[in-house]
């Protein structure tokens, strides 16, 4: 066998001397603040005993599902669950992907054509950076949330030719909440911009949805916003607890994407179990009250955070996501783990996964944190950034 690359070599000895290689970390029983599962809903045992119930009603002794959904994998559950989740989100058409990352890598390589234009947010999430590096379409990226940016690219992009301008299509690009700042932008002003130049509005609601809205239905919908978007992102991995993710559109949108998303059509489907999950776990999103405690916990977060004086390293989130600037990978990491040997799962974000100087830690809040172990976290965090 030949020798590893040298290229591939060098680069792993980059990552090891910028202290920001990565490894597969191995599960802890640490207190969480640490993953996705915001309501709890990945450890529901009331979801994973409906799940099952619900394919032996109808027979589904099945564990995959056999080939792509254009050709064997379209088994009945994927109609059914895609009619519900359209009526859930109020929308024409409901489209169901694999992950996220299928979800807008197809969205983003096939339905912005070669002359269109794609403006979207710096801090954008990187499965639609990598949607838009496949695209035919020209991209820009705007300042972080800031519309005023926004507009002057446009500005500079778009030809000053009415009938050349009408030849092409403008996609406005941005999340609703940020998965590494878990900061909200204004929708309703971006959407404005949108709607009144006829320009293509896409927000990926990966970590709005099961949060935000009645009955966790996210952030677009809380707003009134639905007829204002050309097409949602949601994913099923955050609060849902489960796997997968939906795109929502009209009834031409998924057709295109049935015909040209490529992550769509040459992969196979999803096995009927995750159908069922999903299914289900939607359902329980109706009565939950796990959502409004999540809600008391983050109100919490930053009234501690205040108390401790922590707020100036805080970026500002009324989300489940809050992060804490630590300039420099050693100092962060050191911080993380001081926090992990007293019993508290708090990870590090290292660059370059953020940029330089915004190396930080992660702090996600959940409906079953205690405010004990909120106030006891926050607090070692003072001490140990004091030190």
């Amino acid at each position: 066998m030949n020798g590893f690359p040298k290229k591939l070599q060098k680069k792993l000895e980059n990552r090891k001397e910028n202290n920001a290689l990565r490894k597969l970390p191995e599960q802890n029983d640490l207190i969480d603040f640490a993953t996705n599962d915001y309501i709890g809903f990945s450890g529901s045992k009331v979801i994973f005993d409906n799940a099952h119930k619900t394919l032996e009603e109808k027979g589904m002794y099945q564990n995959g599902a056999t080939g792509s959904r254009l050709l064997s994998g379209n088994h009945e559950l994927y109609s059914n669950t895609e009619e519900i989740l359209a009526n859930f989100h109020n929308v024409e058409s409901a489209l169901i992907f694999n992950s996220g990352y299928d979800a807008n890598v197809g969205f983003f390589s096939s339905v912005p054509q070669r002359g269109d234009i794609i403006f979207y947010d710096e801090l954008i999430h990187a499965s639609i950076r990598d949607g838009i590096t496949i695209s035919k379409a020209k991209s820009y990226k705007f300042a972080h949330n800031d519309i005023e940016d926004l507009k002057k690219r446009l500005l500079q992009a778009l030809p000053d030719n009415e009938s050349h301008s009408e030849l092409i299509e403008v996609y406005i690009v941005t999340e609703s909440v940020f998965s590494m700042d878990g900061d909200i932008p204004d929708l309703k002003a971006f959407a404005k911009l949108c709607k009144e130049n006829n320009y293509h509005f896409i927000v990926d609601e990966a970590h709005a949805t099961g949060v935000f809205g009645n009955q966790g239905v996210g952030l677009i919908q809380e707003l009134e916003l639905e007829d204002d978007v050309f097409a949602r992102i949601h994913t099923f991995g955050k609060a849902l607890g489960c796997h997968g993710a939906l795109i929502l559109g009209s009834n031409q949108l998924k057709s295109y994407l049935v015909n040209f998303a490529r992550s769509f059509i040459y992969t196979t489907g999803l096995p009927p179990h995750s159908l069922a999950t999903i299914e289900v776990a939607y359902k329980e999103l109706e009565t939950t009250l796990e959502i409004e405690k999540l809600h008391k916990n983050i109100r919490f977060f930053n009234q501690k955070i205040a108390s401790t004086h922590l707020k100036p390293l805080f970026i500002q989130s009324d989300s489940a996501i809050h992060c804490c600037i630590i300039s420099r990978n050693e100092k962060v990491k050191k911080i993380a783990l001081q926090i992990q040997e007293k019993g508290f799962d708090v990870k590090p974000i290292l660059s370059p996964t953020v940029p330089e100087g915004k190396e930080r830690l992660r702090f996600c809040l959940h409906s079953y944190n205690t405010k004990e172990e909120i106030a006891e976290v926050l607090e070692l965090l003072a001490t140990f950034v004091q030190n």
